[in-house]
């Protein structure tokens, strides 16, 4: 028997519990993952609340979660590209991610960067592909300026750096607590709230080019009145808008596939080029609380969890914005993510 998370009925979070339910067995073209981490994300709690029902229906009991990172430990007919050992980064078509053991199909694997920590590996794909596909959706260019609503969130982050890689000048809107993270990033931070209008134009006093919305609550309506282009607007939050107005909402999955996108950020953190934030981790067992602190709508990169913390590999020691802790013992407790400086955000991919 192995643990999952489980739920019967849509509901709140005293929906969620962790159950024992058998040992999965890959069928052809799968693996059976031993999950290391497992990202948390907002549309998860959506799904569970049955607000997205006529979107993504459910049958009960339903499991949870997208993103994971772990090891192979068991290979279907058809797999045999891969080897038990393995370490690899994913995703879960089947909501089932948020577990001990997790099946994943063969095509929704990549190779983890062996100094890629587990927590950032394993929140990396709903908040990746989602921070890739917004971006290259607005078609930035190098010069252009675009404004990022949820700038320091776990979309947000993502895309204002790899806003900037694209030659961008980027506007970041957050709580003055992230204003640091934003400008150590070459992000321009701009507080949200009232005013905000006149803050974007005195930042950007040639025009803003292209919007992206992560956070909703009116933020299409504000790209429209800053005079974006509706095919320059994406929001990945705020879907009634979206169909109001005819702005896109493309995942990164419709230009590539997942697989291909989580590779190459992979390959971005490995080279010190893109920081994933990791603002908590828990245990499994503390799903609920996860996603309380999820809710809250104001934590500063990805929260993970992490079926069996006391485990260890070579990928496991200690990280400080992604390297070994003893290289970098000054940094804070928000230190499992991998940091890029500045300069190299300012790349063109």
């Amino acid at each position: 028997m192995t643990k999952a998370v489980r739920y019967d009925e849509f509901g709140g979070i005293d929906v969620l519990r962790i159950d024992e339910v058998n040992r999965p067995v890959p069928e052809d073209r799968q693996v059976l993952v031993q999950v290391r981490a497992a990202g948390i994300n907002p549309g998860e709690a959506a799904i569970r609340t049955g607000a997205m029902a006529d979107i993504f229906p459910s049958t009960f009991p339903s499991g949870q979660g997208s993103d994971l990172a772990g090891v192979v430990v068991e290979i279907g007919a058809g797999a045999d590209r891969f080897s038990v050992g393995d370490e690899m980064i994913g995703f879960s078509e089947l909501r089932a991610a948020q577990a001990e053991l997790v099946l994943v199909d063969v095509d929704n694997l990549t190779p983890k960067p062996k100094n890629v920590s587990w927590e950032v590996a394993g929140g990396l794909y709903v908040a990746g592909v989602t921070a890739w596909g917004a971006v290259h959706s607005v078609q930035l260019e190098k010069g252009e300026s675009v404004v990022i609503s949820g700038a320091a969130g776990g979309v947000g982050s993502l895309a204002v750096q790899l806003a900037r890689r694209a030659g961008a000048t980027v506007i970041g809107l957050a709580s003055d607590s992230n204003h640091e993270w934003l400008q150590s990033h070459s992000v321009i931070p701009v507080a949200y709230g009232d005013g905000v209008t006149d803050r974007i134009k005195a930042a950007a006093p040639n025009g803003i080019h292209a919007f992206i919305d992560t956070y909703g609550g009116g933020y299409v309506e504000l790209a429209l009145a800053l005079g974006v282009a509706i095919e320059r607007i994406d929001t990945i939050a705020d879907f009634a808008a979206a169909a109001k107005y005819g702005v896109k909402t493309e995942p990164g999955t419709k230009a590539r596939p997942g697989a291909e996108v989580l590779a190459e950020l992979a390959g971005l953190i490995a080279d010190g080029h893109l920081e994933v934030p990791i603002a908590n981790v828990y245990p499994l067992t503390q799903v609920r609380q996860a996603y309380t602190e999820l809710e809250r709508r104001h934590t500063h990169g990805k929260i993970v969890l992490r079926p069996d913390p006391t485990r260890t590999s070579p990928s496991d020691k200690p990280f400080l914005h992604g390297v070994p802790q003893a290289q970098e013992a000054r940094q804070s407790r928000r230190s499992l993510s991998r940091r890029a400086r500045p300069e190299q955000c300012r790349r063109d991919p």
